[in-house]
């Protein structure tokens, strides 16, 4: 593992990176030291999929509940918060419904989570949360099976990546009024859909699909171009480094157009030129370190429960991994700020 990390582990526990995962197959995240592999549990609620980190200690977890509210500071869980759409009762796995990704507005006012209601042609909703009333205060009809949400990088608009859909819907954060924008370079059909996006600094949205393409869409415009990628694996977890100049894309393998094995891409979002890192497991999220020196992956794999339970670390200068044993199939990941 890094040996900084281990250092810092070792002579100063409190300044030890932080890993906050949500583990899928249950009802808790954890705390996790990736240098020792140990964790904490928080119970937060069934079948945890995404974490949004907000200001003042806060982070946001989307559920099939509901919205908990984390203090990470004290490790608690402040509230759980109920969406206002039906869906049923708490259910797990690749299709159960309830809240999938989530995002936290930059000013920390508002948390948005995009809501999926089973049923092939049932939109989903993306519901808006108020984070002093700790209140769900509106809902705006989305794309089908939200995966992921971002912002815009002045927070005027929130954007849902819609996997079924092969979409984007760009919602206005003051008006609520939503834009439906293609997302779909290889056609409507198949594995070629929309997973996961990042925001790059000039606002324009980086989605990758199958290890072959990477769309640049811009959101004011709705127009977008495809630049090449050649991991030829199908691609879903995605994340920056901390500089904001390399984008961490995770593929899980085969499926679909997509022919190859697992791989982690490490892509210059400027240059477009790609590092193309051997996995010999499934990943589904990840995240970077602080010194953008190692990737965190997680297993819990979602897509026909084809997942395991760990982690692996990535030396993303040397291709090192190691894995971290992790129950209950861990899927989001991100790094806890100090």
């Amino acid at each position: 593992m890094n040996t900084t990390e281990e250092n810092i582990a070792l002579t100063n526990p409190a300044q030890a990176p932080i890993l906050l995962v949500t583990h899928s197959k249950s009802d808790y995240i954890s705390f996790l030291d990736p240098a020792t592999g140990h964790f904490e549990k928080l119970i937060v609620g069934k079948a945890p999929f995404a974490i949004a980190e907000g200001p003042n200690h806060r982070a946001y977890v989307s559920t099939a509940e509901g919205i908990a509210v984390v203090d990470t500071q004290s490790r608690i869980r402040v509230a759980l918060v109920p969406y206002q759409t039906a869906i049923g009762k708490p259910q797990y796995g690749e299709y159960r419904p309830g809240g999938m990704g989530i995002a936290v507005s930059p000013d920390g006012k508002f948390v948005y989570v995009g809501v999926y209601v089973s049923g092939s042609s049932t939109k989903s909703q993306l519901e808006i949360m108020d984070t002093t009333k700790l209140a769900v205060i509106g809902s705006v009809p989305i794309g089908i099976r939200p995966f992921d949400l971002v912002t815009s990088l002045d927070g005027r608009e929130v954007y849902s990546i819609d996997h079924d859909s092969y979409s984007v819907t760009a919602v206005d954060s003051s008006t609520h009024k939503a834009r439906t924008l293609e997302a779909a370079p290889f056609g409507r059909g198949g594995f070629e859909k929309p997973h996961y996006a990042v925001v790059r600094g000039d606002g324009h949205l980086l989605l990758p699909y199958q290890g072959r393409g990477l769309v640049v869409l811009d959101p004011v415009s709705g127009k977008y171009e495809t630049k090449p990628l050649t991991g030829n694996t199908h691609q879903e977890g995605v994340a920056f480094t901390p500089d904001g100049k390399q984008m961490l894309i995770v593929g899980i393998g085969a499926a679909g157009s997509a022919t190859g094995k697992p791989n982690l891409t490490v892509l210059d979002v400027n240059t477009y030129t790609e590092k193309i890192i051997p996995l010999t497991r499934m990943h589904q999220m990840v995240a970077s370190s602080a010194d953008g020196h190692y990737a965190y992956l997680t297993g819990g794999v979602t897509y026909a429960d084809t997942g395991w339970n760990g982690m692996t670390v990535v030396d993303l200068q040397s291709g090192a991994i190691r894995e971290l044993e992790l129950p209950d199939y861990p899927l989001d990941v991100q790094l806890l700020s100090r």
